[in-house]
């Protein structure tokens, strides 16, 4: 993919996903608990703070789309954080037959999530700096 087209796309990404993440979780554990909620019974202090912390993360994830190259750690940090957490929740759900739904739920958005920034962040010393000449002119 062409280097400017791949920044443009990763910007859009970072914006959408950061978006998603300020006000897009929330709605879906009240929607779909079963595939995004993991308490569901009573007020979850669990869920209140997952909730926090993807809305902090979105924020910046927003931030760091006017200047994606000042901000590589926190997009690789996007990626194997959700790699990790997908995977974590995933293997949750295949033990516990109550979680199941979190297999068609969060699980796969996490993970199709890390794929896109995996695939749009630049990688290596030289594609950035090409990248980021092309964002210049």
């Amino acid at each position: 993919m062409e280097q400017s087209i791949q920044l443009r796309y990763l910007k859009i990404a970072l914006v959408v996903i950061g978006a998603f993440c300020v006000v897009g979780v929330y709605p879906l554990t009240i929607i779909w608990p079963s595939g995004w909620a993991w308490h569901t019974e009573g007020p979850s202090l669990y869920l209140q703070m997952i909730i926090g912390i993807y809305a902090t993360l979105g924020v910046f994830l927003i931030i760091a789309a006017k200047n994606p190259f000042e901000h590589l750690s926190l997009m690789w940090f996007g990626v194997w954080s959700s790699i990790v957490h997908g995977g974590i929740m995933g293997i949750q759900a295949l033990v516990y037959p109550e979680h199941r739904g979190h297999l068609y739920g969060d699980v796969p958005v996490l993970l199709i999530t890390a794929a896109v920034f995996a695939w749009l962040i630049p990688k290596g010393k030289k594609q950035i700096a090409t990248t980021e000449k092309h964002d210049i002119e």
